[in-house]
């Protein structure tokens, strides 16, 4: 095993690498020239590299069990390649759940339990556990075919990737994360012929806390367990003691 700061080190520059190797790969399969550029957003806490910046549309989100959900998706299309990272915001539904559960004059209904402790009251924490498989389900059911579906992660935060087959011979890349109660789904599409394969999009995600600071796990970030509190998030490489960087 290589030393803690030697990690750290590779870490770093394998990040640096893929996401110039990626964006290199990219500008040159545009149509038309253009600057890509790292775009970051500390309220929705992500950073991804978009060819210009991104248009944003503010929708909402229908959940698994019904609850309205903010989301946001910033996109942009350049010639016949189109890029998309939608940002689904599950924070706050612990307290639609309460409304749900416990109008005025039915608080019994919000007696504490071991299996309420589990489930959540309506089932709010098995809503935010359930939020990746239940956006994997929006690709099922479109007219592609799904050629691959892989477990995968961004800076140890655990998540999945999907490819698609369109009906126009384009390929779509696709990935599924959840971070901080927040649900990410990012989409780059492109024809298969004289452009850099999709896939170069998602992989440059990453995670932003509310500092702006890229966020960089020792150890795996799952959602299920650190995101709805059951254990503290793992540490992270720049929070190593002593000093080492």
């Amino acid at each position: 095993m290589f030393p803690m700061a030697n990690q750290v080190c590779i870490l770093r520059v394998m990040r640096h690498a893929a996401f110039t190797v990626a964006v290199s790969l990219l500008v040159s399969s545009v149509v038309f020239a253009q600057d890509w550029v790292e775009y970051k957003n500390i309220e929705d806490g992500f950073q991804i590299a978009f060819p210009s910046q991104p248009q944003v549309q503010q929708t909402t989100f229908s959940s698994q069990y019904g609850y309205k959900l903010p989301e946001k998706t910033y996109s942009v299309v350049s010639g016949p390649q189109r890029f998309s990272v939608t940002v689904v915001d599950y924070r706050g539904i612990e307290q639609q759940a309460i409304a749900r559960a416990c109008p005025e004059g039915k608080k019994e209904n919000c007696r504490t339990s071991a299996l309420l402790a589990v489930i959540g009251i309506s089932e709010w924490r098995n809503d935010v556990r359930g939020a990746i498989a239940y956006a994997l389900n929006r690709f099922t059911s479109r007219n592609s075919r799904i050629v691959r579906i892989t477990g995968d992660w961004q800076d140890l935060v655990e998540g999945m990737m999907l490819t698609l087959e369109n009906q126009d011979q384009s390929r779509t890349a696709a990935a599924i994360s959840m971070h901080d109660n927040r649900l990410y789904i990012l989409e780059a599409t492109a024809p298969t012929a004289r452009f850099a394969p999709a896939i170069a999009f998602p992989q440059n995600f990453g995670y932003l806390d509310k500092e702006g600071k890229s966020i960089r796990y020792q150890r795996m970030y799952s959602n299920n367990f650190h995101g709805l509190g059951d254990y503290p998030p793992p540490p992270r490489f720049e929070q190593i003691p002593d000093g080492r960087q």
